[in-house]
């Protein structure tokens, strides 16, 4: 777990860079999809419920962690 950081924050969040994320349909179970930032959707430096990205997959969610590079 080291090296983790909140997705809440956009300076934490770089293009190419691989997340977990929460769909929108997802948001009740909870259910995470991981992949690469192909596009960072929110404009503000911070949101409560995650930053809002686009995969290189084409789905979109809010951030909830950050992953370190391998």
């Amino acid at each position: 777990m080291d090296n983790i950081k909140d997705g809440q924050y956009r300076d934490n969040i770089r293009l190419g860079a691989l997340v977990d994320i929460v769909q929108k349909q997802d948001q009740r179970s909870g259910d995470l999809t991981r992949g690469l930032v192909k596009r960072i959707l929110t404009n503000s430096k911070q949101h409560p419920h995650g930053i809002k990205v686009m995969l290189d997959t084409g789905e979109v969610g809010r951030v909830k962690e950050v992953l370190p590079d391998e």
